[in-house]
């Protein structure tokens, strides 16, 4: 269902067009900030999704400017199209940030297409070291994040040495204070509930049950399949289906932004066997929201059903 393939000659269209296009339809996501003196420096940035863009605005504060290409909850990265205006906003950025992993391979063309030697591209798949094939969902991944924003802080001291100092105040607010929230649930489920079996839809939750210490039982090929929109096997599907009835899970998370009349079925039969259901989603909701506040939120609704769940 989720198309992967841009043709390159679309977008190389796109890109030669992008010098006469109407203005960029992704609005600045700059964010203010810790730090110190201003050199009167501002980075243009540009995020393939708009979890990035949220991250790196922080982690840039007053000395960037961000550019999410992909900021509608209902947009699905896997098959956007991107547009001139998207073109043009690659071709004049700072720095450009594309997820990778196969999930954004148009975003990867599309810097490609617009080389510029003083441009920063970072592919967060090349980054971690994570080939195409692997689960893509790298910001549900507390570690990986980590790695992200300090990277992120390197690079914009690269780009804007006389800012250095403030970047890396940036970087240390970021992790030591915006996360702290987010930290400290991910420490409460792994504290109280290690090692507690769930499932889940997708395999956007197998990111992060390593950090909660969940045992995530869905066959990881079910996940995968859904998560990429081919259809999973029965032999998967049954035992997806038995753990729910067999009450062999004590949470079911779903991806509400693709519930499949399957997904939907299981939804059901969870809730039919008494087992407590909770939502993620695999973009930002709202899109406005901050990247850490999302997460913490979501990890909060979890932390109840467990609680639900295991009177704990």
């Amino acid at each position: 269902m989720r198309s992967r393939v841009v043709a390159v000659l679309t977008v190389v269209t796109v890109v030669a067009l992008a010098g006469c296009g109407a203005a960029s339809s992704a609005a600045p996501r700059g964010s203010g900030g810790q730090g110190g003196g201003r050199s009167g420096k501002v980075l243009q940035v540009v995020a393939a999704e708009n979890v990035w863009g949220s991250v790196a605005a922080q982690v840039g504060g007053p000395h960037v400017e961000v550019t999410s290409l992909i900021d509608n909850p209902d947009a699905d990265p896997h098959d956007y199209e991107p547009t001139t205006a998207d073109a043009r906003a690659v071709a004049s950025a700072d720095l450009v940030i594309v997820n990778g992993v196969g999930y954004d391979g148009w975003a990867e063309k599309l810097a490609a297409a617009s080389p510029a030697p003083a441009r920063t591209d970072l592919v967060v798949g090349d980054l971690l070291g994570v080939p195409d094939g692997a689960n893509p969902h790298r910001w549900y991944n507390p570690d990986d994040v980590a790695r992200v924003v300090d990277q992120l802080a390197a690079d914009f001291a690269k780009a804007d040495p006389a800012d250095a100092a403030a970047f890396e105040a940036q970087r240390s607010a970021f992790r030591n204070d915006a996360l702290a929230e987010y930290t400290k649930v991910i420490a409460d489920i792994r504290a109280t509930y290690a090692g507690t079996p769930v499932g889940a839809s997708e395999s956007i939750l197998a990111m992060v049950t390593p950090a909660l210490g969940l045992d995530l039982v869905t066959p990881p090929t079910l996940l995968r399949a859904v998560s990429e929109g081919t259809d999973p096997s029965v032999a998967d599907t049954t035992t997806a289906d038995q753990q729910i009835s067999g009450k062999k899970i004590k949470v079911y998370v779903v991806n509400s932004q693709n519930a499949t009349p399957d997904v939907q079925a299981q939804v059901d039969a969870a809730r039919a066997a008494g087992i407590p259901v909770t939502a993620i989603t695999e973009t930002m909701v709202p899109a406005t929201a901050r990247w850490q506040d999302w997460q913490t939120r979501q990890l909060v609704a979890l932390r109840d059903a467990l609680r639900e769940a295991t009177g704990r």
